[in-house]
């Protein structure tokens, strides 16, 4: 059984799975923050500072200024405002993903895409033509 693990683990598909895993994770932490420390902020000046966070009904009946305030006093809470957070932050990071993939696909096509042909050169006579032209001009030689 231990044999038959390692020639699994020695498959490339397997390996090529694992470091696509890792690279993603790291690609993640890459996305995530283009987004919260770039994006977010812009987002944030544009819409006057508005943080969704913040947005929760209390399910206890009581009146809470902050979401940390309801939770610290034990209130169970209904919080779209970290929902709506979650959903900006999905499209976002979904659009971010499309330009990057759409950048690396044009970079690779260009890549692959074949070299225009180099215009033909005029061509010369054929071997045969030029065999025949040679022992034209040997029998010309001999007659004259």
């Amino acid at each position: 059984m231990l044999n038959e693990f390692k020639a699994f683990i020695a498959r490339g598909n397997v390996m090529d799975m694992a470091v696509g895993i890792i690279v993603g994770a790291a690609f993640t932490a890459i996305v995530s923050s283009v987004v919260a420390d770039l994006i977010q902020p812009l987002i944030g000046l544009i819409l006057g500072g508005i943080d969704f966070t913040n947005y929760f009904i209390a399910l206890d009946g009581g009146d809470y200024s902050t979401l940390a305030a309801a939770q610290e006093a034990g209130a169970a809470t209904f919080n779209y405002g970290n929902f709506i957070t979650a959903m900006i932050n999905f499209l976002i990071i979904a659009f971010v993903v499309f330009l990057l993939v759409k950048a690396v696909n044009r970079i690779r096509d260009a890549a692959a895409k074949p070299k225009e042909a180099a215009p033909e050169s005029p061509k010369g006579p054929s071997q045969e033509e030029l065999l025949a032209e040679i022992r034209d001009l040997l029998k010309a030689q001999r007659q004259g």
